[in-house]
């Protein structure tokens, strides 16, 4: 398990994926299989991905539990190459944890949109921020837990919770959309939030399927 930010996580609960399940992926165009990886199988992978020859990457799988907060996965749910299910607000309640920046992760936005540049806030402003944030997402707690208390199905009361709080969800990806995944979020431009889990994610990548990983790489981070 890698923790993220003040209250998350990334845990690689299950996998089949390995290098070897695209070079099989691939070879069986010629009837040809293998057991292990052998000399040259490393070259074959460099030239899967350096021509986009994607559909052999797409034979493994990665199951994730993730837990973050509700406007990361928000954006980690556009990725739609992949299955996802999440905590229901609807049938249990949830618990008042909220994800609250540190001082140096409160940003000024500037610039038009597609051309945004994010810097650093000045100290006073951040600090006023963060009260303000962690008050209200307190406030916004009570109000949930009352109207629970009052009768309010779960699924209405839901409506006074933030976008900071957090959820928990299952996320299982092959290799192939994992790295679309990896080259729009783990990218200087991806939101600071989401860059955090995507490196996560990249470490759990570079582990299982250590070829491919280093071709990825090697292919300027583009997906085939």
């Amino acid at each position: 398990m890698i923790s993220v930010l003040d209250h998350g996580y990334v845990e690689l609960e299950d996998s089949m994926a390995s290098d070897l399940s695209v070079v099989n992926a691939a070879r069986v165009s010629f009837n040809n299989h293998h057991l292990k990886m052998e000399e040259g199988d490393d070259k074959l992978i460099r030239f899967l991905m350096k021509n986009k020859h994607g559909t052999p990457f797409e034979h493994n799988a990665f199951r994730f539990r993730i837990k973050a907060p509700l406007f990361v996965f928000r954006e980690w749910q556009r990725h739609r190459w992949s299955s996802f299910n999440e905590w229901s607000g609807r049938y249990s309640e949830l618990k008042p944890e909220f994800y609250i920046p540190v001082p140096k992760n409160v940003r000024t936005q500037t610039g038009k949109p597609g051309a945004y540049t994010f810097e650093p806030t000045r100290a006073d402003v951040a600090e006023a921020f963060i009260w303000r944030l962690e008050k209200q997402s307190n406030l916004a707690f009570g109000e949930y837990e009352d109207a629970i208390n009052g009768g309010i199905a779960k699924e209405l009361a839901r409506l006074f919770l933030p976008l900071n709080i957090y959820s928990e969800m299952f996320w299982t990806v092959n290799a192939r959309a994992l790295m679309n995944f990896l080259s729009l979020r783990n990218a200087d431009t991806a939101m600071f939030e989401i860059r955090e889990y995507a490196e996560a994610i990249e470490e759990y990548f570079d582990n299982e399927m250590p070829v491919t990983a280093q071709a990825f790489v090697a292919n300027g981070r583009i997906a085939p």
